[in-house]
């Protein structure tokens, strides 16, 4: 009943079958180690954010490379805005996807070395892109910035290219290693987002809260995946069933018909 099996259609079929099921499987394992990454990464951004704020020179110095067990974490600093040597980062987007600059300042701290601040985001609605941007001014005056410590940007792990040639004052990565070697000033590795004092006036714009990843999806893939592998053996023995079964009536009914077939002479 089931030599069919062997004929070629059926053995290709078979083939395809059997690749599918380790194939979906490892992409099941694969979702399922996403939705642990991004459940890790989730509760450490939790984690952090819910940390007491701790002064910045207790987790970075100059030179010094922010950990992913740094990031996020909420810091102070004491001492000056520099706004003679602050740059504006270009291409960057607020909460509504609209493409302005992030003000990036330098703040002096009180035994001279440097932090670099971004203080958010402001409109590109000036004359051209090649302009200086008008920004408006922090708090003068020795003042304490609270925000987050985020790690220097690169283009490994941002995508952005890092462009030459650019209108004075302005950058495309925070960075700073770049930034020092600018200033001729020891510089703190990463920088901070200011989360506090609030603007005068809401602008710049305070960056929001880091979102967190969509875990949940990837665990809802792996479990599809692992179903669908589940669906393919199931799926062959249904189609095998049904092709034995109609070949068994397609025989059945060519011996009734020969039967009922008058004999010649």
């Amino acid at each position: 009943m089931y030599r069919f099996l062997m004929s070629r259609q059926w053995v290709i079929l078979t083939l395809i079958a059997l690749l599918l099921i380790p194939t979906m499987i490892r992409l099941g394992i694969w979702q399922m180690h996403r939705y642990e990454e991004r459940t890790a990464r989730n509760q450490l951004v939790t984690d952090s954010l819910a940390a007491k704020p701790v002064p910045v020179e207790k987790l970075s110095a100059p030179g010094h490379t922010v950990t992913s067990a740094e990031r996020y974490r909420t810091v102070t600093a004491k001492g000056r805005f520099d706004t003679e040597d602050e740059v504006v980062v270009r291409r960057r987007t607020n909460s509504d996807d609209e493409v302005g600059y992030h003000v990036l300042t330098p703040f002096v701290l009180d035994d001279g070395k440097v932090l670099l601040v971004n203080r958010g985001w402001i409109p590109s609605d000036g004359p051209s892109q090649t302009a200086f941007p008008k920004v408006p001014a922090p708090p003068s005056g020795e003042v304490t910035v609270t925000g987050r410590l985020m790690p220097d940007e690169t283009t490994a792990a941002s995508g952005i290219k890092n462009l030459k040639g650019l209108p004075d004052r302005q950058i495309m990565l925070i960075n700073s290693e770049q930034q020092a070697r600018r200033l001729g000033a020891q510089v703190l590795g990463g920088y901070v987002v200011q989360t506090a004092p609030e603007p005068k006036g809401d602008t710049p714009e305070l960056l929001g809260d880091p979102g967190k990843e969509d875990a949940a999806l990837n665990y809802a893939y792996a479990v599809q995946w692992w179903l669908f592998s589940a669906a393919v053996p199931v799926g062959w023995v249904i189609l095998a069933r049904r092709e034995a079964r109609d070949r068994a009536q397609r025989t059945a009914q060519g011996a009734d018909t020969t039967e009922t077939e008058p004999a010649t002479v």
